[in-house]
């Protein structure tokens, strides 16, 4: 799972939307604004960091002389020693961090459910909106199958793919 700086808005207020409409959070229509504003900062913060995570792993194979296979692999462990979810663990770090942010924003004035309904409304949004990454990775891969996974060439003709295809679609590559 990757989230993209451009998916952090429609995310957020799909958020806000649900939990105020289903009456699972309760915040007057004046602060729905604030608590967008709460959850945009926490998802801001994730892809943030995960881009330190990633050019922290990059810098390590780089002053190590290891091979860009590995990649995933410090990534991984960079990310437990920082108790940071990635890859499989990134959706319920995310909800984790969503639900703290909801619990502590004074913005916030009731939440009426439990944290387990919360976290399962949390997900069904992030789930909609982050299969994009899945469809945007099987497109990219099926472009670039005649080189050899794990290859430097591979990751950067992957990410090269990959950045035409979010800018196609209007996905933002930084932000």
């Amino acid at each position: 799972m990757r989230l993209y700086a451009g998916k952090v808005t429609p995310i957020s207020t799909d958020m806000v939307n649900v939990l105020t409409s289903t009456g699972a959070v309760e915040a007057e229509p004046e602060m729905e604004g604030e608590v967008l504003l709460d959850i945009e900062s926490v998802l801001k913060e994730y892809i943030r960091t995960e881009r330190e995570i990633v050019n922290h792993a990059r810098e390590l194979i780089s002053k190590g002389g290891l091979e860009f296979r590995q990649l995933h692999k410090l990534k991984s462990k960079i990310a437990d020693e920082r108790s940071f979810g990635i890859g499989d663990k990134a959706m319920d770090y995310l909800t984790r961090q969503v639900i703290e942010c909801l619990f502590h924003s004074r913005h916030v004035a009731e939440i009426f459910v439990e944290d387990h309904e919360l976290r399962k409304v949390l997900r069904d949004v992030l789930r909609q909106h982050l299969k994009v990454d899945d469809d945007l990775d099987e497109e990219v891969r099926r472009r670039i199958q005649n080189l050899q996974e794990g290859t430097s060439s591979w990751e950067i003709e992957y990410n090269k793919v990959m950045s035409d295809m979010k800018r196609l679609k209007g996905l933002e590559v930084d932000g």
